[in-house]
């Protein structure tokens, strides 16, 4: 790619769309920048944007633009069906991504994690024993620094640890990976994807490029992962809770790999099944990585838990809070509900991803859950599934401030009020990230107010 005789329309201005359009301009490209959205960090962004040479778009000059342009670099928010991009690919030009155009241009040795759930974790995971290894690893992607904000960062010989979503694979196809990583596949963004065969399509390019002297590991307990072996040209390793495989298994309360103790189950400092099989993937991929064991067994024995993922928040008159904001589907909001100790007060609800909440609701009732406060733009449809499954413990509401505040009055002391949503956070929120830190200053002046009260009270 040749880029300074050549136009680059950067769509959506995020995290990914900045950083695609800096290294676009750090090689001399011309950049338009569009985006629908207009609020304060997207102007903020486009401003500094176009100090840096960039050009910026109105909505009255798009279809001029894209006449104009000859490569369209989608933000992973806008769908490859979106009006923007169909344009593009009527007129025969090129589409790619953010993470494509990293991979594209990226020195350093790549350990790709896919899947629905325990991406971040197992990043984190794989990143914190590459880094005390002694190795330059950088933890990038879907997990919150772009691909391409690290390739001139990456020389020959240091690893990218990369966390690839659905969203990102729809536009990614030069990838390829030393290491790939799918965790597991569950019902996901079928609001987007339409349905489940093309989201496990989606999921199993990551596997595409790959070749005889790369590595898939693939979770050998999920059917839908364990079914892409048959088109991989790689060679393939396992992790498994349930059986003896090539690869890494859990046995007799111990986690092993090729048949070497690494560690026991009890030594992980991340608790719960679902860790459990992310602490097993990360496994496999370090060994196939050549790292020693004892590192690992270290590594994973000291590591902390993973932002906005079954964060205890604060104790807050003998009730404790506890911030799963990273739960935006049903299969992640069921192994933070597995993890509770005591009874709970749940909080569920946000955007609807295209879900059925059946499932769910059946699996509460027999769960520590004592009641569920819907919230959000898809509250009605969680109420529908659970009036549906005969559950009857519920508050209705709104506002996500307003809900957080009735799970912390419904709540009793030795009880916990867990914000684990199964729903995305964008009918009111950015990200995931800024619904978890509202929640956790909600409860900082839940806590505040519990402590004036008690000055008072001592006066």
């Amino acid at each position: 790619m040749y880029f300074k005789n050549q136009k680059f329309l950067v769509a959506g201005l995020s995290k990914s769309g900045t950083a695609s359009s800096e290294f676009l301009l750090r090689r001399g490209a011309v950049v338009y920048l569009y985006d629908d959205v207009t609020d304060g960090a997207v102007l903020a962004a486009m401003a500094e944007l176009e100090k840096k040479g960039a050009f910026r778009i109105r909505p009255g000059e798009l279809a001029k633009t894209v006449e104009e342009c000859d490569i369209l670099v989608l933000s992973p928010g806008i769908p490859i069906d979106h009006e923007l991009p169909v344009a593009f690919r009527k007129r025969g030009k090129r589409i790619i991504g953010e993470a494509e155009l990293g991979s594209l241009f990226l020195r350093a040795t790549l350990v790709a994690v896919t899947g629905t759930n325990g991406k971040t974790t197992t990043v984190t995971m794989l990143d914190e024993i590459f880094r005390a290894a002694g190795e330059k690893s950088i933890a990038c992607g879907n997990i919150g620094l772009p691909l391409t904000a690290c390739v001139d960062k990456l020389e020959y010989g240091d690893i990218a640890v990369t966390e690839i979503s659905s969203f990102q694979l729809e536009t990614l196809t030069s990838i390829r990976p030393h290491v790939a990583v799918i965790t597991n596949i569950t019902e996901d963004h079928l609001n987007r994807h339409y349905s489940m065969e093309n989201y496990i399509f989606l999921k199993s390019k990551i596997l595409r490029n790959m070749r005889e002297s790369e590595y898939a590991v693939l979770n050998y307990d999920d059917a839908n992962v364990r079914g892409m072996e048959k088109d991989a040209r790689c060679r393939v390793r396992w992790f498994s809770v349930k059986e003896k495989v090539e690869g890494s298994y859990f046995y007799e309360g111990a986690l092993y790999f090729e048949n070497e103790k690494i560690l026991d189950a009890s030594d992980l400092s991340l608790k719960g099944e679902h860790n459990l099989k992310n602490a097993l993937a990360a496994i496999c991929a370090a060994k196939l990585m050549g790292i020693e064991s004892g590192v690992i067994a270290k590594t994973l024995s000291s590591l902390r838990g993973v932002r906005h993922r079954i964060e205890t928040v604060a104790e807050v008159g003998g009730v404790t809070f506890i911030n799963d904001s990273k739960g935006t589907n049903v299969d992640a909001t069921l192994n933070a509900i597995r993890c509770m100790q005591s009874d709970t007060v749940l909080l569920l609800g946000g955007k609807d991803k295209g879900y059925d909440y059946d499932r769910l609701f059946e699996a509460i009732k027999n769960s520590r859950v004592v009641l569920s406060v819907l919230y959000g733009e898809n509250r009605f449809k969680l109420l529908n599934s659970a009036i549906r499954s005969n559950e009857s413990r519920i508050t209705l509401c709104a506002d996500f401030s307003l809900a957080v505040k009735l799970a912390a009055m419904s709540a009793k002391a030795g009880q916990t009020v867990l914000l684990s949503p199964a729903s995305s956070s964008f009918d009111q929120f950015s990200g995931y990230e800024e619904r978890g830190e509202k929640f956790e200053e909600i409860v900082k002046g839940l806590k505040d107010d519990v402590v004036k009260q008690e000055d008072g009270s001592a006066e």
